[in-house]
């Protein structure tokens, strides 16, 4: 990991480079049984340099204590490691001069299993700019090589829609059964 951060160094290669206050690479265990993956930064996480910090990731951190897991037991992180202006969605080019170091962190963790949070997340690592709705494709594994990967709704997304919070749950609890289906073939 931490040569991915130094590969990464004090990153110029997109616009966002020139509004960011911190680069926030990710963060979490290592050898993380689950990666969570974001969008990208907002205004607390570009000031503190740490993923999901704000209200939205204060209601990841309730999914993963409710996962019975810790935060510091999981791996969080964006697509894209600088904040879009306003909290836009990515643009493309952002994307595509970011996702490596994604896939990079994700080769060195191999986790049982990915969770995209939103369809930026989503498409970004399915490779499929034209995936749609999250609303399409949530609730359904899909294969991120030869990982499965949970797509379901952004945290941010449920402050807005509280409603849509007992879907995100039925996602996690299938999450959470591949998990304990990986331990179980382990021993």
């Amino acid at each position: 990991m931490e040569a991915i951060r130094a590969d990464l160094g004090d990153c110029q290669r997109c616009k966002l480079a020139a509004g960011r206050t911190n680069i926030v690479f990710g963060e979490g265990a290592a050898r993380a049984p689950v990666v969570f993956v974001g969008e990208g930064p907002g205004a607390e996480e570009d000031a503190t340099g740490r993923p999901f910090v704000g209200r939205a990731g204060q209601l990841l951190d309730k999914i993963i204590a409710a996962m019975g897991l810790r935060r510091e037991e999981v791996y969080i992180c964006n697509v894209v490691k600088c904040r879009p202006p306003e909290n836009r969605t990515p643009e493309p080019d952002e994307v595509a001069a970011c996702v490596g170091f994604l896939h990079r962190q994700l080769a060195v963790i191999r986790p049982h299993v990915i969770v995209a949070l939103g369809a930026s997340a989503a498409s970004a690592l399915l490779g499929d700019p034209k995936l749609g709705g999250i609303s399409k494709i949530r609730g359904r594994f899909q294969d991120y090589h030869g990982i499965p990967l949970m797509p379901t709704f952004h945290p941010a997304y449920l402050l807005r829609a509280p409603d849509k919070k007992r879907e995100v749950w039925e996602d996690i609890k299938q999450v959470m059964a591949l998990l304990r289906e990986r331990q179980t073939d382990a021993h």
